[in-house]
């Protein structure tokens, strides 16, 4: 037996390897694509979408918008065009989830520093408190990265038909009149296309793994 082994042995070990090579492509190639979904309004909790939309099955994506960031910038699409972003709603002084969120966008940012592909986007639900001036004020106290992430503050019944409209983030109705307010805690994950991939607990930790794990998986799908 040992003078088999050694006689063959550079056969066997040949063999052993393509062996193992064909064994991990044929995995591969058997493995399922993971792909995230494209979610339309007929997907959501009907409290969540406006009744002009909730028969809506495809082809739904992020309005237009014209908003001002915490440099006085204006912000619109064409900002965040061929760009993956992830965003939400809040304000500079909500003492309660907002916090919790800003804390969580602050992870998220750290994790997407150096990729191009990925942006930030966080819109004020109180336009009137938030100025700009404020806007930048709570950008400093936070680490607002300004090339990766916009703090934007503008007309309010645009954001906040931005809110129910486009995002699908929240479950009252309103006319974002001056008693109208938006209150929410999800982070929704868009894609280049301006298509909703996820939807996000933005002050829960399992979630927000989630949300970079899906990111990873958006990503990967625009390389092949």
């Amino acid at each position: 037996m040992g003078a088999f082994l050694k006689k063959y042995r550079l056969f066997l070990i040949v063999f052993l390897s393509l062996s193992t090579v064909i064994m991990y492509l044929f995995y591969n190639a058997l493995k399922p694509v993971v792909i995230l979904p494209i979610y339309q309004p007929a997907d959501f909790n009907p409290e969540l979408v406006d009744l002009s939309l909730q028969h809506v099955k495809k082809y739904h994506t992020i309005a237009d918008f014209s908003l001002t960031n915490q440099n006085g910038e204006t912000i619109t699409n064409d900002t965040y065009k061929n760009k993956i972003y992830i965003a939400d709603f809040f304000f500079t002084t909500c003492p309660t989830i907002c916090p919790i969120m800003t804390g969580n966008m602050v992870t998220i940012q750290k994790e997407i520093l150096n990729d191009d592909d990925v942006m930030l986007l966080s819109h004020s639900v109180t336009p009137v408190i938030d100025s700009v001036a404020q806007l930048k004020k709570y950008a400093l106290e936070k680490g607002v990265n300004d090339k990766k992430w916009n703090l934007v503050t503008g007309d309010k019944k645009q954001i906040y038909e931005l809110a129910r409209k486009s995002y699908l983030a929240v479950k009252t109705d309103g006319d974002g009149g001056p008693f109208d307010m938006i209150h929410t805690e999800n982070f929704m994950l868009v894609d280049k296309e301006r298509r909703i991939r996820g939807t996000y607990d933005g002050t829960n930790p399992e979630e927000i793994e989630k949300l970079l794990s899906d990111l990873e998986i958006l990503k990967k799908s625009y390389k092949k």
